[in-house]
């Protein structure tokens, strides 16, 4: 996982006051039924979060991201 996207979650799940772990569940759990997993100020404090740690990736670019390691 790219790691400032795994820092922007981490700091996500601390605001929520979950784990890692719980938050992503949730977050796929939601994604599945095709429901918006966070509400606007979780979103607004998201949005901070990527401002933080310099996360430009967005949505578009997950088909696109390559593993540096493996090249794949």
């Amino acid at each position: 996982m790219e790691k400032r996207l795994l820092k922007v979650l981490k700091g996500t799940a601390e605001y929520l006051d979950m784990s890692l772990g719980d938050l992503l569940e949730c977050i796929c759990l939601h994604g599945i039924e095709g429901k918006a997993p966070f509400a606007e100020d979780t979103l607004a404090r998201i949005r901070k979060l990527r401002d933080v740690y310099e996360l430009d990736l967005t949505a578009a670019d997950c088909h696109h991201l390559i593993d540096r390691e493996t090249g794949s």
